[in-house]
């Protein structure tokens, strides 16, 4: 049987090509990588800021702040980042839809640049005002990229590949964090007079981002659907999937713009985003969202992030030696980088609901072990110090094998193309409050519980792993119409077709691009140019 005239639907489906993989290194050293990187890198030169804080204040004012002055500052300059985080991720969506997924990745990296040029200044300046701005600025860059990213990703992998693609934010996410650890030693830039070199470190790999991406293509369902730029879609699409365009891929693209503009018309408007108030009023959304805003919570509300801000007073509670707990807290990154890895190659098996509840009931068994560690050893069993240790390092693994990328990937999975930019910005607002809390209760759960601090984080990650247990479907290898079947299920709404709805005419679509069957993208660019031609 000759294996060109083979339909679509029996081909394998084709596995990574290079433009896809090279695509996802260019968005993600300048995207996700950053939020881990940004994250990381604050916790080396802690006391030199502090200590630099103090100084300029003394040196403009002639008297020194007080411990508790100086420790409120550097929280405000801490927290800066998770409000710069909540900004951008409200930023995020507007930026998607105006400039496309590609480019406000582009674009997002002048928040960067522009940090790093204060914390560079800073010094001459004599003005630790200006870290704290840098540090807002830097969160903006990363509220933007955690939500556009995953977006980008989504919209560009083929449906077996679209987990594993889109997981990679956490994989580059937890490799920041590695990197940030592994720069900020002593013996690299984690020292006094290199301290804001440090910080501006993160400038480097958004000039990577700069160079490379700019080479790549835009998403091909925001090129269709949001610009309606059919010719685009299938020039991007063919450059993706390595010189050919999916017949079946463009045929379910082409079905969403179709009810896109049927919906439009049904309700008298023209087609458009959607708006977060938009969501939270639309019924039919309502179990998407509630899963969503839980899950984005839950990620941080977990407390996985505090050991990061915090991770020295962790260790330190621990009983890890001062002078052991920087080299201690690289294997911490270590051991989530190694984790997303390993769910990277088990998402598209398992699944994402497996990996989800699996990662958070893991975390509750860490918790609870933990917890016991800690009360033993302020008994007096100093052996306990190490099981404590064991025991972060264990929630850091766990956290990374699901919650770390599957929360990610859900709001492009469940929504449709209208409504995917702004159910990121309710996701990222979830995830940077609850960032923003935990950053700033944490120190204050530690003082008042003492042994017992880990205890608020394992009653949330107990009621994630239920709640996503009974009330996440799979969406593994599933279209967004399939995956939208069952959440109208849920919602208690009547399910339509395609076939059904008489006001989308798919016949001629399905005639005019022969889908169903093979067709190669210059193929389909020929038909669209004689398109344009004859309208001429």
């Amino acid at each position: 049987m000759n294996s060109s005239s083979e339909p679509d639907e029996t081909r394998k489906p084709r596995g990574w090509t290079r433009t896809l993989a090279l695509t996802v290194c260019s968005a993600a050293i300048g995207g996700t990588f950053q939020y881990g990187y940004n994250i990381s890198i604050i916790n080396a030169p802690t006391t030199y800021i502090q200590s630099f804080i103090n100084d300029t204040y003394t040196q403009r004012w002639g008297v020194g702040l007080d411990g508790p002055q100086v420790t409120l500052a550097w929280t405000l300059i801490v927290s800066a980042f998770s409000l710069g985080g909540l900004l951008g991720a409200l930023l995020a969506g507007p930026l998607s839809v105006r400039f496309g997924r590609k480019h406000s990745l582009l674009l997002n990296n002048s928040f960067l640049l522009v940090g790093a040029a204060l914390v560079l200044a800073c010094r001459a300046a004599r003005s630790f005002e200006m870290v704290l701005v840098a540090r807002l600025l830097v969160g903006v860059n990363s509220g933007v990229s955690m939500n556009v990213q995953p977006m980008y990703f989504g919209e560009s992998a083929p449906k077996h590949l679209r987990g594993a693609v889109a997981f990679t934010s956490a994989v580059f996410t937890a490799f920041g964090i590695f990197l940030g650890q592994v720069v900020g030693l002593t013996g690299l830039l984690g020292s006094e007079p290199l301290w804001p070199y440090l910080l501006a470190s993160n400038a480097l790999p958004g000039l990577v981002q700069l160079v490379a991406l700019p080479w790549f293509p835009e998403s091909p369902r925001y090129l269709l659907i949001d610009r309606g730029d059919r010719e685009a879609c299938v020039r991007a699409l063919g450059r993706l999937r390595g010189g050919e365009a999916p017949a079946l891929e463009m045929e379910e693209m082409l079905q969403e713009q179709e009810l896109q503009k049927s919906a439009a018309l049904k309700s008298g408007r023209a087609a458009s985003a959607k708006t977060p108030w938009s969501l939270f009023k639309d019924p039919a959304l309502r179990c998407q969202l509630g899963t969503v805003m839980a899950a984005s919570s839950a990620m941080m509300l977990c407390g996985n992030d505090s050991i990061y801000f915090y991770a020295s007073y962790i260790f330190l509670a621990a009983g890890i030696p001062p002078e052991k707990i920087q080299y201690i807290t690289i294997g911490t990154g270590a051991s989530e980088l190694t984790a997303s890895i390993l769910s990277n190659l088990l998402i598209e098996r398992v699944g994402r609901k497996y990996l989800l509840v699996g990662g958070y009931g893991l975390m509750c068994f860490w918790s609870v072990v933990f917890t016991a560690a800690l009360i033993l050893q302020s008994s007096g069993v100093s052996a306990m110090a190490y099981v404590s240790m064991g025991c972060v390092f264990g929630y850091i693994l766990s956290f990374g094998l699901g919650p770390a990328g599957v929360t990610g990937i859900l709001p492009a999975e469940i929504f449709d193309q209208a409504a995917r930019p702004a159910a990121y910005m309710v996701a990222g607002s979830c995830m940077w409050v609850g960032l923003f809390l935990v950053g700033m209760l944490f120190p204050f759960i530690v003082n008042s519980l003492g042994s017992y601090c880990f205890l608020p984080f394992l009653a949330v990650c107990l009621v994630s792993a239920v709640f996503f247990g009974l009330t996440l479907p799979e969406t593994k290898g599933k279209t967004l119409a399939e995956i939208s079947a069952e959440f109208d299920r849920m919602n208690g709404a009547r399910t339509t077709t395609m076939e059904e709805r008489p006001d989308v005419q798919l016949e001629p679509l399905r005639e005019h691009y022969q889908l169903g069957k093979a067709c190669s993208f210059t193929q389909l660019t020929q038909e669209l140019d004689s398109d344009h031609k004859d309208g001429d």
